[in-house]
């Protein structure tokens, strides 16, 4: 094939035709923002505490058959014991008094044998009230987050195959198609288990959506355009749908209901498969020539500018020669690569596990969970704007270095400020989390400008597995309270943002191994 950008430069590079689709196109980005977190509220765990069931007893022992706990130096009931109920309602038969006759320490305590009690003042339901996913099976939350994450990684590696052999634009479809029923049919989980499964294919479908529709747009727009939607109209649309989200959760407190009015919203894309084009660049590759002239001439219509009678001369139709095929085991062959490879993955497996750990952790954070979540997608808005303007005044590896810091540094800081001072923490957190933004853009031109142009496909391929990995894992950092340790993670990999030059000839691998040692 030619040259696709200069048989079209007739076109220009802005006019009505690539507007119409730059908006169109990021339009579909807005769903994965409100289906790529809404766990934070459906797996949110409400104040809670065991289950007194109705037996005979005194208001006294009914108040205090629940002992407490200190929790940040704070006196709180206990979320997940009780003292025992059948000597309790001996005590209370026979008339005593808790704290008074009896010293409530030196009684026996049980587990929540009846279930526990939840509180409805912020959410009315969700899967952790409905299924009693707190105490022992607290886990199954963070893992029902890793499935979604888990989806991410199938997704990632069948989209690309999927839209080379069906086309960008069908793909993008079904799996607009496919994500609003995998979150309908959540709505209906009657376990967790299903809910899992379900969250399974969400992921996948999503990130399809985000690849198809994003492979489809740097092949559609011209130059001008495709730089813009590349560094900030896909970033900044799918902030639209994350800070969307947490108002339609404010006003939707049942998480069943809520699925399903976050599944509709999948309607309003229909309309766009008569205005969203197909790639003529696919076109082409498939020998579909006349199918792709007809869609470049409607451009050139809507542009008000003439086509030429001939747009892709006949020679540029024949098939070209295979080309080498690189595969994972090139990039083993050279020490260079290897170790841009091996730091890359380190890289975005880290930015990763920040971002999304930061994104997950708004539902624990003190103060409204809602309004944590509005904030938390707010200060990716400024983060990607900034982070385009930087990307041309500023090397790569320096705005890395720096922002990779900072979101560490910040996690870091958060330890060390009092209870009192929690709008201090919230403040610092969204901090972190506009640092880990700023890297999780910049990665993305750094990675594929580190690796030469034959490997690069394959070296972005892996990174984004790394990903998400790194996402999986995120669940679990939450779950384990182990942010502090992300801080840590930063070190060797800030270490080498400063310190490699562009080709990596002398990598810190020594460095970068006595920093975990250190750790």
């Amino acid at each position: 094939m030619g040259d696709y950008d200069e048989d079209t430069a007739f076109l220009g590079q802005t006019g009505p035709y690539f507007w119409t689709t730059f908006f169109l196109l990021n339009t579909v980005f807005v769903s994965t923002g409100f289906n790529g977190l809404y766990i934070v509220f459906v797996g949110a765990a409400p104040k809670h505490h065991c289950l007194i069931p109705d037996v005979n007893l005194t208001e006294e022992w009914r108040n205090a058959i629940i002992p407490f706990t200190i929790v940040d130096g704070e006196e709180v009931q206990s979320q997940c014991s009780r003292y025992r109920l059948d000597v309790v309602r001996n005590l209370s038969a026979e008339g005593f008094i808790p704290g008074r006759d009896v010293n409530l320490t030196n009684l026996e305590q049980e587990g929540c044998l009846n279930g526990w009690n939840y509180s409805k003042e912020i959410y009315q339901s969700n899967i952790v009230t409905e299924w009693d996913l707190v105490c022992d099976n607290q886990w199954k939350v963070p893992f029902a987050s890793s499935t979604l994450f888990v989806g991410y990684l199938v997704g990632s590696l069948i989209s690309g195959q999927l839209s080379d052999r069906f086309g960008r634009k069908k793909v993008v479809f079904i799996s607009l198609a496919a994500q609003c029923v995998s979150v309908l049919l959540q709505s209906f989980s009657h376990s967790w288990r299903m809910f899992c499964i379900m969250f399974l294919f969400v992921g996948a479908s999503q990130i399809s959506i985000y690849i198809s529709a994003f492979v489809l747009g740097t092949e559609v727009l011209s130059k001008t355009m495709r730089v813009l939607f590349t560094t900030l109209g896909a970033f900044l649309f799918y902030c639209i749908g994350y800070m969307t989200l947490p108002w339609i959760a404010y006003g939707i407190r049942e998480w069943r209901t809520l699925l399903a009015v976050l599944s509709a919203t999948a309607v309003v894309y229909i309309p766009l498969w008569w205005f969203i084009p197909e790639s003529p660049r696919w076109l082409i590759t498939q020998g579909r020539v006349k199918e792709a002239e007809v869609i470049v001439r409607d451009a050139a219509r809507k542009n008000k500018v003439e086509a030429p009678p001939v747009i892709f001369k006949k020679s540029e139709h024949q098939a070209m020669p295979p080309n080498k095929t690189y595969t994972m085991l090139d990039v083993l062959k050279s020490r260079n690569i290897r170790c841009i490879t091996l730091m890359c993955l380190l890289l975005w497996m880290a930015i990763n596990i920040g971002y999304f750990g930061l994104s997950l952790n708004t539902s624990n954070l003190s103060g409204n969970p809602f309004m944590n979540c509005f904030l938390s997608a707010t200060t990716e808005v400024p983060a990607y704007v900034v982070s385009t303007w930087l990307l041309k005044k500023c090397p790569r590896r320096v705005l890395l270095s720096s922002f990779l810091a900072i979101g560490g540094g910040v996690l870091l800081l958060i330890q060390f400020i009092p209870d009192t001072l929690q709008s201090v923490a919230l403040a610092l957190e969204m901090t972190g989390k506009f640092g880990f933004t700023m890297a999780f853009s910049i990665v993305y031109i750094y990675t594929a400008e580190i690796y030469p142009t034959v490997l690069r496909n394959v070296g972005m391929g892996m990174c984004s597995s790394a990903a998400r990995i790194g996402s999986i894992t995120a669940p679990y950092v939450i779950y384990l309270g182990f942010l502090l340790l992300l801080c840590y993670l930063q070190v060797p990999i800030i270490r080498f943002c400063l310190t490699s030059s562009w080709e990596v000839s002398q990598l810190p691998l020594l460095s970068l191994t006595s920093s975990f040692q250190r750790l």
